[in-house]
């Protein structure tokens, strides 16, 4: 598409020229002493993308960024697409061997890495052919010297003057690429394009009521969907950006107090870190926005975070959706509810985003919705603005995900008669025991209740007689106490008995960097030896 008089293509970076022009002078990022107001912000994606020029990257070459949330970061989604490039983020806790997979299959021609991370870098350096250009972002570590490499302050400065900018032909060309975990084999390059990400920053903007006058903590990853498309929606709206390096519940509530954060966002256990830190004594989050995702929370998770001031907005997505697709949105009917039936209401998915249109159903194989009876089990599919082009290289994997004309979302759900999805499991979640199908999610809210409990994960293990039985993985809260016995009977008294854990294990769980537990982690432990789940 060609831009017209009647048209321009959509393209995020759009965003920082317009806040750049109403507020240059406004603060836009912070970063422990640094600030940076929309001006320089500017300036220095403008550098960025120069520099990059420079350093022989071009049109439709993929930049490769390895990094905590630090300034850098936030500016890498802008330099690269300022000069047509296309950004690749990658998972800080990957390893060298996972790191090297996408570097190779994405074509990287350039990787700007955290000295910190130099020791993922190091060994996959002869592994890495066609990355020319390594650029080190030097900040909580020394730098490491044993790698070629130029600082990224100075390679800033090896930025020729004048405008960078190079107009898009197309909204639809990709702009950036995020790699799934790849739980189930390779991880998978998922594009997305200047208007997919424009438009899904303005329902970001719109569904958080993220205003000028906003102030983002980043506790998301910038490098997942990234920073579930805030990077751009927060510059949209001329907000402020405040970086942080890892997360950590006595900062979070520092900065919270003392810059007026309004809005952050994290996975449910990054919210349970908080409330249950010694650092959370006394702590109040009036007038503070929360976006969670990555899992539901369970109702206590809202419950104790509410009860400290929160107001918490309960989003759904994956990396195929950018991030959130559907927001549990609020009901003016739902002010008179007790704050344990909110809690309950606001734990389920919802309604797709405004930006979104209302393309989600949930269906059965054949893509016939099932009905509305918060009963009826069947798989979210999407379509929308903001679902992927498809899978980098892998056209295969793209037909796949969308058959019958839907993006098949791998999660079970069901649809109740007021039109909210509520997730109750991935589909390679659910336990079968006994041929009889059970939500590890719906035992999880359970497990959840237990006053004892902080966090629980409750996978399949195999059974030689139901084939499959529930099995929990519990880490307790400091300074409480639980056996076995004491968790199974709690859960036998508040759901059938075929659903109840057979054992429990105690102890911390596998995560995701985003905080998100890594339920593989356990199963595949649990199947080790076994040829297959039997199903």
């Amino acid at each position: 598409m060609t831009s017209t008089p009647l048209q321009q293509c959509l393209s995020p970076h759009d965003f920082l020229e317009r806040s750049a022009l109403v507020y240059p002078d406004k603060v836009a990022v912070c970063y422990n002493d640094q600030r940076y107001t929309y001006r320089q912000f500017h300036e220095r994606v403008n550098r960025l993308a120069g520099a990059l020029k420079a350093a022989g990257v071009q049109k439709g070459d993929r930049v490769a960024m390895l990094s905590p949330n630090v300034p850098a970061m936030l500016e890498a989604h802008f330099g690269p697409m300022r000069m047509r490039a296309v950004l690749v983020t990658i998972n800080t806790r990957l390893s060298p061997r996972e790191v090297a997979y996408i570097l190779n299959h994405s074509g990287a021609k350039a990787l700007v890495f955290d000295s910190e991370l130099a020791p993922t870098v190091r060994p996959i350096l002869e592994e890495i052919p066609d990355v020319g250009t390594f650029v080190q972002i030097v900040d909580a570590v020394p730098r490491a010297e044993d790698i070629s490499s130029i600082e990224y302050e100075e390679f800033l400065a090896t930025a020729p003057e004048g405008n960078h900018y190079v107009a898009p032909d197309s909204e639809t060309e990709t702009i950036t690429i995020n790699y799934t975990s790849g739980t189930t084999g390779l991880p998978k390059g998922v594009q997305y394009t200047g208007r997919g990400a424009y438009l899904n920053a303005l329902g970001e903007a719109l569904e958080m009521d993220v205003r000028p006058e906003s102030v983002y903590l980043w506790t998301v990853p910038m490098f997942h969907c990234n920073g579930w498309g805030f990077t751009w929606g927060v510059t949209a709206m001329g907000g402020t950006h405040i970086c942080l390096r890892r997360v950590d519940p006595e900062e979070i509530f520092r900065l919270a107090r003392e810059r007026g954060v309004t809005h952050m966002g994290g996975a449910p256990t990054v919210l349970i870190a908080m409330y249950s830190s010694p650092a959370a004594e006394g702590q109040r989050l009036d007038g503070l926005s929360i976006v969670t995702a990555g899992a539901p929370p369970a109702p206590p998770v809202i419950r104790t975070i509410e009860g400290m001031g929160a107001k918490i907005h309960h989003v759904y997505g994956l990396t195929e959706t950018y991030g959130p697709h559907t927001i549990c949105a609020p009901q003016p009917h739902w002010e008179d509810l007790s704050i344990e039936d909110l809690a309950m209401v606001k734990a389920r998915q919802g309604v797709p985003y405004i930006i979104a249109n209302t393309n989600l159903i949930v269906a059965d194989d054949e893509c016939n919705e099932v009905p509305r009876d918060g009963e009826t089990v069947g798989e979210v599919m999407m379509r929308g603005n903001n679902v992927m082009a498809g899978y980098y290289k892998d056209p295969e994997a793209t037909a796949e995900a969308f058959r019958h004309g839907w993006f098949h979302s791998g999660d079970m759900a069901v649809w109740h008669p007021d039109g909210y999805i509520e997730v109750m499991d991935r589909a390679k979640d659910v336990i079968i025991s006994g041929g009889e199908n059970i939500s590890s999610q719906q035992v999880e809210k359970v497990l959840m209740e237990h006053p004892a409990v902080l966090e629980a994960a409750v996978v399949a293990t195999p059974d030689s007689y139901w084939g499959e039985s529930v099995k929990a993985f519990v880490t307790l809260t400091p300074g409480e106490n639980a056996d076995e016995g004491e968790i199974i009977e709690f859960c036998r008294g508040r759901m059938a008995r075929f659903k109840c854990p057979k054992s429990v294990v105690f102890g911390d769980l596998p995560k995701t960097a985003t905080g998100k537990i890594q339920k593989y982690v356990l199963r595949d432990r649990e199947w080790q030896g076994h040829e297959k789940r039997v199903h």
